[in-house]
């Protein structure tokens, strides 16, 4: 939800909150398109990828590392979630093939995303974008850099 939020929200009357936000975190999943992906080990979910109309994240339109770069209407690939017990198991490179197939199956013509790009490996925990190489590897090419470490990639469906 922190990306497709931005500014001070106005909560219904009555709602707290966290029950406001759990209402609207339900209405979004009963959604179309769903807000993103569940990749399972066997009945266990393993990770979350986070994908959707650019327009669909109010965050991406005010953050000056993943401003628009033009026009074209994108998805974003926004985030991952991987717990730490299913990590360096390949959970976010599954996750990302997923997402494209699923992005292809829509329509989807451009998917954009915002890696983290260092030299040296950080904390995983930091990794909640996905890594540049791993965006490499499937094909994304850089379209801008706003700050060092944070490139916007793309890759052509359609």
């Amino acid at each position: 939800m922190y990306y497709r939020e931005s500014g001070r929200q106005a909560w219904p009357p009555g709602l707290t909150p966290s029950a406001a936000r759990r209402q609207r975190l339900r209405a979004l999943a009963a959604a179309d398109p769903p807000p993103g992906l569940i990749a399972y080990r066997g009945r266990s979910p393993v990770g979350w990828v986070s994908l959707g109309p650019r327009a669909d994240y109010a965050k991406l339109q005010r953050s000056p590392v993943m401003k628009p770069v033009d026009a074209q209407p994108v998805w974003s690939v926004v985030c991952f979630v991987v717990p730490p017990q299913h990590r360096h198991q390949g959970v976010a490179t599954t996750l990302l093939r997923g997402a494209i197939a699923y992005a292809r199956r829509r329509g989807v013509a451009l998917l954009e995303a915002y890696p983290i790009d260092k030299q040296e490996r950080g904390r995983d925990d930091w990794l909640w974008h996905g890594a540049k190489s791993m965006y490499d590897k499937a094909g994304f090419v850089e379209v801008a850099r706003r700050r060092p470490q944070r490139p916007v990639v793309r890759l052509q469906l359609a």
